[in-house]
Protein backbone atom coordinates (compact mmCIF):
# COMPACT_ATOMS: atom_id res chain seq x y z
CA UNK A 1 0.00 0.00 0.00
CA UNK A 2 1.44 3.37 -0.98
CA UNK A 3 2.36 5.94 2.00
CA UNK A 4 -0.69 8.15 0.33
CA UNK A 5 -3.21 5.10 1.07
CA UNK A 6 -2.08 4.78 4.36
CA UNK A 7 -2.86 8.03 5.37
CA UNK A 8 -5.34 9.68 3.21
CA UNK A 9 -6.00 12.85 1.98
CA UNK A 10 -5.44 14.96 5.59
CA UNK A 11 -2.51 13.25 6.23
CA UNK A 12 -1.27 14.25 2.50
CA UNK A 13 -2.57 17.74 3.33
CA UNK A 14 -0.07 17.83 6.39
CA UNK A 15 2.30 16.57 4.39
CA UNK A 16 1.83 18.81 1.64
CA UNK A 17 2.02 22.00 4.35
CA UNK A 18 5.07 20.60 5.67
CA UNK A 19 6.91 20.52 2.52
CA UNK A 20 5.85 23.75 1.13
CA UNK A 21 7.24 25.08 5.39
CA UNK A 22 10.44 22.94 4.12
CA UNK A 23 10.73 24.90 0.55
CA UNK A 24 10.37 27.91 2.25
CA UNK A 25 13.21 27.98 4.82
CA UNK A 26 15.25 26.55 1.59
CA UNK A 27 14.47 29.33 -0.33
CA UNK A 28 15.51 31.91 2.30
CA UNK A 29 18.59 29.55 2.55
CA UNK A 30 19.59 29.93 -0.58
CA UNK A 31 19.17 33.56 -0.49
CA UNK A 32 21.40 33.87 2.55
CA UNK A 33 23.78 31.60 0.76
CA UNK A 34 24.01 34.19 -1.60
CA UNK A 35 24.29 37.05 0.58
CA UNK A 36 27.38 35.24 2.21
CA UNK A 37 28.58 34.76 -1.29
CA UNK A 38 29.11 38.36 -1.54
CA UNK A 39 32.71 39.31 -2.75
CA UNK A 40 32.90 42.28 -0.43
CA UNK A 41 33.50 40.05 2.73
CA UNK A 42 37.00 38.16 0.87
CA UNK A 43 38.24 40.80 -1.17
CA UNK A 44 37.30 43.95 0.85
CA UNK A 45 36.67 42.99 4.29
CA UNK A 46 39.13 40.46 4.58
CA UNK A 47 36.91 37.60 5.69
CA UNK A 48 38.94 34.38 4.94
CA UNK A 49 37.42 32.38 1.82
CA UNK A 50 37.65 28.85 4.11
CA UNK A 51 35.40 26.61 5.63
CA UNK A 52 35.73 28.80 8.44
CA UNK A 53 35.41 32.07 7.11
CA UNK A 54 32.46 31.00 4.71
CA UNK A 55 30.36 29.76 7.83
CA UNK A 56 30.72 33.28 9.51
CA UNK A 57 29.83 34.65 6.70
CA UNK A 58 26.89 32.74 6.38
CA UNK A 59 25.96 33.00 10.18
CA UNK A 60 25.46 36.58 9.97
CA UNK A 61 23.27 36.14 7.05
CA UNK A 62 21.25 34.09 8.22
CA UNK A 63 21.08 35.78 11.67
CA UNK A 64 20.10 38.33 9.80
CA UNK A 65 16.96 37.10 8.37
CA UNK A 66 16.41 35.09 11.96
CA UNK A 67 16.42 38.34 12.82
CA UNK A 68 13.39 39.42 10.49
CA UNK A 69 11.49 36.53 11.11
CA UNK A 70 11.53 37.12 14.80
CA UNK A 71 9.13 39.86 14.83
CA UNK A 72 6.50 38.13 12.41
CA UNK A 73 4.69 35.91 15.01
CA UNK A 74 4.28 32.30 14.89
CA UNK A 75 4.53 31.72 11.59
CA UNK A 76 7.58 33.66 12.13
CA UNK A 77 9.27 31.54 14.56
CA UNK A 78 8.53 28.62 12.71
CA UNK A 79 9.93 29.54 9.55
CA UNK A 80 13.22 30.78 11.63
CA UNK A 81 13.47 27.36 13.29
CA UNK A 82 12.92 25.53 9.98
CA UNK A 83 15.68 28.07 8.34
CA UNK A 84 17.71 26.82 11.43
CA UNK A 85 17.18 22.96 10.98
CA UNK A 86 17.52 23.73 7.08
CA UNK A 87 21.29 25.55 7.68
CA UNK A 88 22.22 23.15 9.97
CA UNK A 89 21.15 19.90 7.98
CA UNK A 90 23.53 21.89 4.84
CA UNK A 91 26.44 21.91 7.38
CA UNK A 92 26.09 18.13 7.87
CA UNK A 93 25.69 17.23 4.21
CA UNK A 94 28.81 19.35 3.96
CA UNK A 95 30.89 17.98 6.41
CA UNK A 96 30.55 14.48 5.32
CA UNK A 97 30.91 15.17 2.03
CA UNK A 98 34.50 16.62 2.88
CA UNK A 99 34.89 12.96 4.50
CA UNK A 100 34.70 13.76 8.11
CA UNK A 101 32.72 10.27 10.15
CA UNK A 102 29.31 9.94 11.64
CA UNK A 103 30.66 10.75 14.98
CA UNK A 104 33.02 13.31 14.16
CA UNK A 105 29.84 14.76 11.85
CA UNK A 106 27.69 14.87 14.69
CA UNK A 107 30.22 16.24 17.16
CA UNK A 108 30.92 19.15 14.46
CA UNK A 109 27.53 20.65 14.12
CA UNK A 110 26.67 20.80 17.61
CA UNK A 111 29.58 22.56 18.25
CA UNK A 112 28.93 24.81 15.09
CA UNK A 113 25.20 25.19 16.28
CA UNK A 114 26.45 26.43 19.47
CA UNK A 115 28.83 29.04 18.00
CA UNK A 116 25.90 30.17 15.70
CA UNK A 117 23.58 30.87 18.47
CA UNK A 118 25.81 32.99 20.50
CA UNK A 119 26.57 34.96 16.98
CA UNK A 120 23.06 35.22 16.12
CA UNK A 121 22.43 37.45 19.75
CA UNK A 122 25.16 39.05 19.68
CA UNK A 123 24.54 40.12 16.32
CA UNK A 124 20.72 40.79 16.83
CA UNK A 125 21.25 41.96 20.22
CA UNK A 126 23.68 44.61 18.89
CA UNK A 127 21.54 45.58 16.09
CA UNK A 128 18.58 46.18 17.64
CA UNK A 129 20.28 48.58 20.09
CA UNK A 130 22.18 50.17 17.08
CA UNK A 131 24.83 50.15 19.17
CA UNK A 132 28.21 50.15 16.64
CA UNK A 133 30.63 49.34 19.16
CA UNK A 134 29.18 46.06 20.19
CA UNK A 135 28.31 45.48 16.44
CA UNK A 136 31.95 45.92 15.16
CA UNK A 137 33.24 43.21 18.79
CA UNK A 138 31.10 40.85 17.48
CA UNK A 139 31.97 41.41 13.87
CA UNK A 140 35.82 41.33 14.93
CA UNK A 141 35.35 37.92 17.22
CA UNK A 142 33.36 36.37 14.74
CA UNK A 143 33.13 37.13 11.21
CA UNK A 144 37.03 38.32 11.22
CA UNK A 145 38.37 35.75 13.95
CA UNK A 146 40.23 38.43 15.77
CA UNK A 147 42.60 39.16 12.52
CA UNK A 148 41.11 42.79 12.20
CA UNK A 149 39.40 45.17 12.95
CA UNK A 150 35.68 46.11 12.27
CA UNK A 151 36.33 49.27 10.33
CA UNK A 152 33.46 51.74 9.44
CA UNK A 153 32.83 49.96 6.09
CA UNK A 154 32.35 46.89 7.26
CA UNK A 155 30.04 48.49 9.74
CA UNK A 156 27.75 50.17 7.07
CA UNK A 157 27.79 47.63 5.07
CA UNK A 158 26.22 44.84 7.42
CA UNK A 159 23.86 47.54 8.93
CA UNK A 160 22.76 47.94 5.26
CA UNK A 161 22.33 44.03 4.50
CA UNK A 162 20.55 44.26 7.67
CA UNK A 163 18.28 47.10 6.38
CA UNK A 164 17.60 45.48 3.33
CA UNK A 165 16.63 42.13 4.98
CA UNK A 166 14.36 44.32 7.52
CA UNK A 167 12.68 46.47 4.29
CA UNK A 168 11.49 43.05 2.80
CA UNK A 169 7.97 42.63 3.84
CA UNK A 170 5.94 40.60 5.53
CA UNK A 171 4.07 38.61 3.17
CA UNK A 172 7.32 38.39 0.72
CA UNK A 173 9.95 36.81 3.52
CA UNK A 174 6.87 34.38 4.66
CA UNK A 175 6.66 33.29 1.57
CA UNK A 176 10.37 32.35 1.36
CA UNK A 177 11.64 35.08 -0.55
CA UNK A 178 14.17 38.41 0.26
CA UNK A 179 13.41 39.96 -2.70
Amino acid sequence: MKKSQETGWLGNMLSWGQRRQMQRSETLYTNAVEMARNPLFYNKFDVKDDVDGRFDALALCVSLVMRRLKGLGDEGSVLSQQLFDTMFADMDLTLREMGAGDIGVAKRVRVMSEAFAGRLNAYATSLDRDDRDALAAALERNLLRGTGKADAELLNFVIDLDRGVQAVADDVILAGRLD
